[in-house]
């Protein structure tokens, strides 16, 4: 007897209830189709994750079970077991999958273990359940958990394979971070294995505002086999058949195993994909020389650029073109994610840009066949300079004339924005933003900062995955063996104020990720006065980060809901 299962990986919007169901049901349909016995879909999947303060709205709730309401009648007849993770609402309010099948909500279950560390902040908004859920039908035993359920490893899905679980289904929303796919991976198979029961994990895709999910569902067989894995960043419904009788925990003994013939039992369908990665099947041949988790980090600053700009109603980006690493990546992957038709570069040469920068960001939009203009801002410059002269009398120019520059290409970009409505791309790193090497209301304005939680050294990376993907120098050579540098004043280099990349992204690693102490960084060999002036720069330009555009979650620990440090601070770590 096989339980054919299909696992929906959509992409989901919060709160647009009509185009989540609408995708439900597609999803439902293709996998009626198919003959599937039951459809499992992502954790809150009809409301999309996460809700946020939208769930202290009463309107909102009561809209939630109106559109669950209509799944139900759709089921009818249909004879499928419908799995969607929804909010339940009586006095309290519940991270919930219920269970549907043929017109009617037959069951929920609540979820137990409510994650409140990274970026999520469930014990805020959701009263935890208290007990494990399980359907059986046809004398199979199927096991229901939510995300985090999973991760806890004497939590309910240890009760389910205690009390005969044949099947457990896992609703998930797991963001992506780097390395996030293989830890994943493992923790599916290590509990497959430890339990002896199927894993279907079902994750969902998608940008929502800071955070990209990335897919990657998975099942895996009573041994620890992962069986059938999902593509990351696409959106689709997958159907396994599964034989619950197959892995006994007698045959788990006697060391018996089956050896699946994937061919014989996994169908992919994607569902309105927009924006799909075009020629996909001429980059394969590419991929296998790209470490994995730069490919990731490419497909996710692509989707987290993609729906934050479309699903926020914009159409179209702009972005200042400096002839440097950071802008040619966000452009690049700008124009892979919403179409190079629809990304301005704006090109804003100060009388300390060199020639080559210009040279390069014009090769650059020829490569990318994306649209640029030059706006020289010399003559803003000046002006600025005449106007504050007679305050700023027997004053050197400092780092006051720089932020001026940079202000002003601020103040350019913001104008098309707002005469355009195209939203404005930062192109700021993670290193910058860190350590406060970026000007407030200059290079740091804009809507979306695609690469803030990119680490300087990381950018050249994804640049050359980009590059290797498409097959082509896109990015130009002359952009990667350049110094870096701001170019806000004669013959500067990045590395005029900060240390080499290199060796500034490994303290910032330890200081930020993993919250080391000055004494613990030295000790991995760094030097001490570097350490203090880097945490030092860390720890004082809190404010700018609060006041910055959101960036794409790529690290363990991202700026932004991860890391809340107060501003008023008088806590020294030295």
């Amino acid at each position: 007897m096989r339980v054919r299962t299909a696992v929906a990986q959509l992409n989901q919007h919060v709160g647009d209830y009509k185009k989540n169901t609408d995708k439900i049901l597609s999803a439902i349909e293709y996998a009626v189709g198919k003959k599937a016995d039951i459809i499992i879909f992502p954790e809150l999947s009809l409301n999309g994750y996460p809700l946020e303060d939208l769930i202290l709205k009463t309107q909102y709730l009561k809209d939630s079970q109106k559109y669950l309401d209509m799944i139900s009648e759709f089921s009818k007849g249909k004879n499928i077991i419908i799995i969607i993770g929804a909010v339940e609402w009586d006095v309290e309010s519940y991270n919930s999958a219920k269970i549907i099948y043929d017109g009617k909500v037959w069951a929920s279950y609540k979820k137990m273990f409510l994650p409140n560390y990274s970026v999520f902040d469930e014990k805020r908004y959701f009263t935890p359940g208290n007990m494990p859920f399980m359907i059986e039908t046809g004398g199979i035993k199927i096991g229901v958990t939510i995300c985090e359920d999973l991760w806890v490893p004497n939590g309910p899905s240890l009760a389910l394979s205690q009390n005969g679980a044949n099947i457990i289904l896992n609703l998930s929303a797991s963001p992506f971070h780097k390395t996030k796919h293989a830890a994943r991976r493992e923790l599916v198979k290590t509990r497959a294995s430890e339990l002896s029961s199927w894993i279907v994990y079902a994750n969902m895709i998608g940008g929502q505002d800071e955070i990209v999910f990335d897919g990657a569902s998975i099942i895996a067989d009573p041994y620890g086999d992962v069986v059938m894995q999902a593509p990351v960043f696409e959106e689709g419904v997958f159907v396994f058949d599964i034989d619950p009788y197959e892995a006994t925990r007698a045959n788990l003994r006697e060391g018996k195993r089956k050896h699946y013939n994937l061919s014989r039992y996994t169908e992919i369908k994607s569902i309105n994909i927009p924006h799909s990665f075009d020629n996909k099947e001429e980059y394969k041949s590419f991929y296998s020389n790209i470490p994995q988790e730069y490919e990731q980090l490419y497909l996710a600053i692509k989707t987290g650029i993609r729906d934050y700009i479309f699903k926020n109603g914009f159409k179209k980006a702009v972005l200042g073109l400096s002839g440097g690493i950071d802008s040619a990546l966000v452009a690049a992957i700008a124009c892979d994610a919403i179409g190079s038709e629809n990304v301005l570069g704006i090109m804003m040469p100060s009388r300390y840009s060199s020639e080559s920068s210009v040279k390069d960001s014009i090769i650059l939009a020829d490569n990318l066949g994306m649209k640029t203009v030059n706006i020289p801002i010399e003559g803003p410059f000046k002006a600025f300079n005449e106007l504050l002269e007679p305050y700023f009398e027997g004053r050197k120019a400092d780092s006051t004339e720089e932020n001026i520059q940079a202000r002003i290409r601020g103040i350019i970009n913001m104008a098309f924005s707002n005469k355009f409505g195209f939203i404005v791309l930062s192109t700021g790193n993670k290193s910058e933003v860190a350590t406060g090497y970026a000007t407030l209301y200059g290079d740091m304005a804009g809507g979306l900062s695609p690469i803030k939680d990119l680490y300087k050294t990381e950018v050249y990376k994804v640049c050359y995955a980009y590059n290797k993907i498409h097959n082509k120098d896109i990015i130009p050579s002359n952009i990667f063996d350049k110094a870096p540098s701001a170019e806000l004043r004669p013959n500067q280099t990045d590395q005029d104020t900060l240390p080499e990349y290199f060796l500034l992204d490994q303290i910032l690693f330890r200081y930020i990720e993993r919250e080391m102490s000055l004494d613990e960084i030295v000790e991995d060999g760094f030097n001490e006065e570097i350490v203090k002036f880097v945490i030092n720069l860390v720890d004082i330009n809190e404010y700018k980060r609060r006041q910055g555009a959101p960036g794409i979650k790529l690290t363990e620990r991202s700026f932004g809901k991860e890391r809340r440090m107060p501003i008023t601070n008088g806590y020294k770590i030295f």
